[in-house]
């Protein structure tokens, strides 16, 4: 698919999306986003681009249902000084802070995702005991003599003749 998926916004609340000629709801909306497609929602009668309020809306929806979107007073801070201070904060630096996180977040994922394969191809080698390895097994070799092993030695010495 290139370019967006053009939803239209109703009066009545109802989306429709152009794109497959279906009503839709706010939750296959959000689904659309998750399945990282971009969307742009617009009010059939004034034609406004209403796609930022129909994005908050989702998220507000999903923070109802978690019982906490952002912390009370970062709403109060939001709420007193709106559109002057904020809206070049989240313009500029917000939305790269956000796309920082999730590719640092992505690139340990893999970095740990590697080390937990490491680690089991490791724990198949320690399983070899140092006789097997070939530095060990020639030291080993030199005090042994062909059929004994460390019990018949002891053995050996245990015993009273």
């Amino acid at each position: 698919m290139s370019g967006k998926v053009i939803i239209k916004k109703y009066n009545n609340r109802r989306l429709y999306d152009t794109e497959t000629s279906k009503y839709i709801t706010i939750n296959q909306v959000s689904e659309m986003i998750k399945d990282m497609k971009e969307i742009k929602v617009i009010d059939v009668n004034t034609e406004e681009d209403v796609t930022a309020y129909i994005l908050t809306q989702i998220v507000l929806e999903e923070a109802k249902s978690k019982k906490a979107l952002l912390p009370v007073p970062l709403l109060h801070i939001l709420i007193r000084y709106g559109d002057n201070i904020l809206s070049e904060f989240f313009d500029k630096h917000l939305q790269k802070t956000m796309e920082n996180y999730i590719n640092q977040k992505s690139a340990f994922d893999d970095h740990f995702r590697k080390m937990l394969e490491f680690s089991t191809e490791l724990s198949g080698v320690a399983q070899k005991t140092m006789t097997e390895m070939s530095p060990f097994k020639t030291f080993m070799n030199m005090f042994s003599y062909p059929g004994a092993t460390m019990d018949k030695d002891k053995k050996k010495n245990d015993d009273p003749e």
